[in-house]
C-alpha cells in the first residue's frame, strides 16, 4: 500500500487532471488522497511544494513505462512513431491536462517552474539518448547539437499536446510534417559515400560543424 506521501503526490496529480490549478487546494488534494489535510503541510510544507514534487513524481512514474521502447528505437521514424503513441497514451491518461495546468501555474511561480523543468528534463534525457544513437551514423551527426535537439523535440511535443486540445487536425498535420522531415533524413542516410561527402561539405560551408559557437561565444 502506498505511504501517505505517495498518496498525496498521486492525489495532487489527479486533482490537477480533474480540477486544474484552481481546484488544487490542500483540502481537495487531501480528500482525494483520503488523508487529513494537515498532512499536506507536514510532508511538503505548502501546496506549491506538493505540486512541485508531484510534477517530478509524475515523470518518474510514467517514463519507466516507455524506457524499453526508447532503448529499442533505431531510426528517427521509429522515434516519431513512439512519440505519436506516447502522445496519445499520455493524453488519455490525463497527464497532458496536468502538465498544462503545471505549465500555466509555473509562469508566475519560480519554484513550480523549476520543478516543471526538472520533470521535463527526465523526458528529455530519454529523447536525447535515442537521438544520439540514431544520429550517430548519420552525416548530420557532426552538425547537430543532440542535447538542444532533444529539448526542441520535447518542447514541440509539449506544445502539440496542448495545441491538440484546440485544433486536433492542426496537431496531426504538424506530426505528419515531422514524419516527412524524418523521411528526408532517412534518404540522406541512404546516400552513397560520395554523395554523403558532398552533403557534408556543403553543410560545413553553410553552417559549420557542431562545435560552432553558441550565443555569447566567439566562432573559431
Amino acid at each position: 500500500m502506498a505511504d501517505t506521501r505517495t498518496k498525496l503526490l498521486d492525489a495532487a496529480l489527479e486533482t490537477l487532471k480533474k480540477q486544474g490549478m484552481a481546484g488544487a487546494s490542500a483540502r481537495t488534494i487531501a480528500a482525494t488522497a483520503g488523508v487529513n489535510q494537515a498532512l499536506v503541510f507536514y510532508h511538503f510544507g505548502s501546496v506549491d511544494q506538493l505540486l512541485a514534487a508531484a510534477c517530478e513524481h509524475g515523470a518518474q512514474q510514467r517514463i519507466p513505462l516507455y524506457r524499453d521502447r526508447f532503448a529499442a528505437v533505431t531510426s528517427l521514424r521509429e522515434l516519431l512513431d513512439l512519440g505519436r503513441e506516447l502522445h496519445a497514451q499520455e493524453r488519455a491518461e490525463g497527464s497532458v491536462a496536468a502538465l498544462a495546468q503545471l505549465l500555466a501555474g509555473s509562469q508566475t511561480n519560480e519554484k513550480l517552474a523549476a520543478a516543471v523543468v526538472k520533470g521535463l528534463e527526465l523526458w528529455m534525457a530519454e529523447v536525447e539518448q535515442a537521438l544520439g544513437r540514431v544520429l550517430a551514423s548519420s552525416p548530420l551527426a557532426e552538425f547537430v547539437d543532440v542535447t538542444g535537439l532533444a529539448k526542441a523535440t520535447a518542447a514541440a511535443f509539449v506544445g502539440l499536446e496542448l495545441y491538440e486540445g484546440v485544433d486536433a487536425d492542426g496537431a496531426a498535420q504538424a506530426l505528419d510534417a515531422l514524419e516527412e522531415l524524418a523521411a528526408l533524413v532517412t534518404v540522406l542516410d541512404d546516400l552513397g559515400p560520395v554523395l554523403r561527402r558532398t552533403v557534408r561539405a556543403r553543410l560545413t560551408r553553410s553552417i559549420g560543424p557542431r562545435s560552432r559557437s553558441r550565443p555569447g561565444q566567439e566562432r573559431t
